[in-house]
């Protein structure tokens, strides 16, 4: 009973780990390799070295990018770190909201 009872913490902190920490990174790893299944010509992505680019071209293992015009990159799928909407719109280049004028 004893040995038992010595145990039982290190089980705990087992399930805790389980649970709380390989659990989740499994799941986000999977979501992961779906997103990089699913990349097609025209979508944009970006890297897991900042860079942002258009997909031109999707082979097995590596995909080509356009970064900047009439410049591509063959690139490894696995470096893929995210797809973003191809209408969405950057950040910077949202129109910023009128600002309101004061009558004196």
């Amino acid at each position: 009973m004893a040995l038992i009872v010595q145990f039982l913490p290190f089980v705990a902190i087992f399930v805790l780990f389980y649970f709380l920490l390989i659990r989740p990174q499994q799941k986000r790893a999977k979501e992961h390799q779906a997103l990089i299944a699913a990349v097609k010509r025209g979508d944009t992505i970006v890297l897991s070295s900042g860079l942002i680019g258009k997909v031109t071209r999707v082979e097995e293992a590596e995909v080509n990018v356009e970064i900047a015009p009439s410049v591509n990159v063959r690139v490894v799928k696995a470096m893929i770190a995210e797809v973003r909407n191809r209408t969405a719109i950057a950040a910077n280049d949202a129109k910023p909201a009128p600002k309101a004028v004061a009558k004196s």
